[in-house]
């Protein structure tokens, strides 16, 4: 890594799907596909589990076990299917259809149709 890559790595967040770690701030999940700052990964597994430390913008997931953020959303977290948890604020919403939403301090409104809310 050149030092030109470094300072544009400044201030990104660490995302780790399935033990693999990346940076960005925008993260999405769908089908199986992994999108970061518009970039395409394959996630390759049945089972995902997304670790975020630092800000984030935006964080939508189709399905996974459980999204664990420790730092701040700068926008609203939706998932299909999955556990959310957070350590920071979330300035957004939170939604999801099926999981848990444990988080301590939500800007908006918080949803979920089979799971518990805890803030």
């Amino acid at each position: 890594m050149g030092s030109n890559d470094r300072e544009e790595c400044r201030g990104m967040s660490k995302i780790t799907i399935n033990g693999i770690t990346y940076q960005g701030e925008n993260i999405t999940v769908k089908n199986g596909q992994v999108i970061i700052d518009g970039k395409k990964y394959s996630a390759s597994a049945n089972k995902i589990n997304i670790s975020v430390e630092g800000n984030v913008n935006e964080l939508q997931v189709d399905s996974c076990e459980q999204v664990t953020v420790n730092g701040e959303i700068k926008g609203d977290v939706k998932t299909m299917s999955g556990d959310v948890v957070t350590t920071g604020p979330i300035a957004g919403s939170v939604s999801t259809m099926s999981g848990n939403v444990h988080c301590l301090n939500i800007g908006g409104a918080v949803s979920t149709m089979s799971g518990d809310i805890k803030r």
